[in-house]
């Protein structure tokens, strides 16, 4: 199981280890230190092989949708964009009172691609910058997406990418304004066209495959369901943190909303 399976970057495609994976040093000053770094949370898609809208199922009592805008609230992005297709009104009831911004992507259901788009239009002037976040990725942790932000403002890159497990790119990625037109020119995906141009200009994050996991049908659901039971188990055992869960703040295409 794994982020977007039908639209992974071949084995071929993958970025290949990095010796320079950390953000380089630029004195103690970045160069970017107070860019303004927004989220695109992608919650489109209609779930047709979950059966139901995935968006709307809960995890811990909370809604994966909520769960996620959630996470991207304490990771502090600004603006947090949600772009919503599939049962619209239900998806947008998930994240009031969280100070997220909507858009509707009336073409949602012909291709995720059309999303990004959306998202990147809604955008507001002044952003220097955006992450790519799918809602169906639970273990995405607001770590993460901090680390993303910090790498970018320590550095000149136009593009911070996430590998999982060694080498597989997905989600969330973030991408510089510079990236914003080809992001709107796609014409199938979410981002694989715009890393597979740029991926000699990247930085990349290294995380751990578990974190990778998303939902899509009701065995990912189960999965992930068993994962953060066992988790809440080993914690209330040991005082450990819940898992699995990515901390890795010096450390430093995947992608199917349906």
């Amino acid at each position: 199981m794994t982020a977007c399976d039908d639209a992974m970057i071949p084995p071929n495609d993958r970025l290949p280890p990095r010796d320079d994976a950390a953000p380089p040093s630029n004195g103690g000053l970045p160069p970017r230190g107070d860019a303004r770094v927004g989220v695109l949370l992608l919650a489109a898609g209609s779930s047709t092989r979950m059966g139901e809208n995935k968006m709307l199922i809960e995890i811990d009592g909370e809604t994966v949708l909520r769960r996620a805008a959630k996470t991207a609230v304490a990771a502090g992005f600004d603006p947090i964009v949600v772009v919503t297709g599939h049962e619209r009104e239900h998806a947008e009831a998930q994240i009031d009172g969280l100070g997220c911004r909507t858009v509707f992507n009336a073409d949602h259901e012909t291709g995720i691609h059309t999303s990004v788009r959306a998202g990147v239009d809604a955008l507001p002037d002044g952003i220097d910058a955006v992450v790519i976040m799918l809602a169906d990725m639970p273990f995405v942790s607001a770590d993460m997406l901090r680390d993303l932000i910090a790498t970018y403002r320590g550095s000149d890159a136009p593009l911070v990418i996430s590998r999982y497990g060694g080498g597989v790119p997905a989600p969330p990625m973030l991408y510089d304004r510079t990236l914003f037109g080809e992001l709107r020119v796609m014409q199938q995906r979410c981002g694989r066209e715009v890393v597979r141009r740029h991926r000699d200009e990247a930085q990349a994050l290294e995380w751990p495959i578990e974190a990778l996991a998303d939902i899509n049908t009701p065995d990912d659901f189960a999965s992930v369901r068993a994962t953060i039971d066992a988790a809440a188990g080993a914690s209330e055992g040991d005082g450990s943190s819940p898992a699995p869960t990515v901390s890795n703040g010096n450390s430093e295409e995947a992608i199917d909303e349906g």
